[in-house]
């Protein structure tokens, strides 16, 4: 499922590109209702962040519910493919297993 932005998406889906750094995406074993319901509450979550500012307490809780929004999505926390391979999470493209594909891609 390619990334609604449309960066350079891994040939295997795990990651999408942005400026050469790898960026996992969210478990695409996720139904749509589900999907759409954890996006919510990390867009609340993060407008919770901006809101928060000169607040510690709030902005302790705000960042802690992204993180719980993004950990259920799969984008932090455990990885969700099953397949034992490493996570490459914000690692630059160009030093990973990547790097072929993404130097392809011309922007390597």
């Amino acid at each position: 499922m390619p990334h609604p932005k449309c960066y350079p998406l891994t040939p295997d889906g795990r990651y999408f590109v942005v400026r050469g750094r790898l960026w996992r995406t969210s478990n695409p074993a996720l139904g749509l209702a589900e999907r759409e319901q954890l996006v919510r509450d990390l867009m609340a979550a993060r407008r919770a962040v901006r809101s928060s500012k000169g607040d510690p307490v709030a902005l302790a809780t705000a960042r802690a519910r992204v993180d719980a929004a993004k950990r259920s999505l799969g984008e932090r926390g455990p990885v969700w493919w099953t397949d034992g391979s490493p996570d490459y999470n914000r690692h630059m493209a160009a030093t990973t297993p990547y790097a072929a594909w993404f130097v392809s891609l011309g922007e390597g």
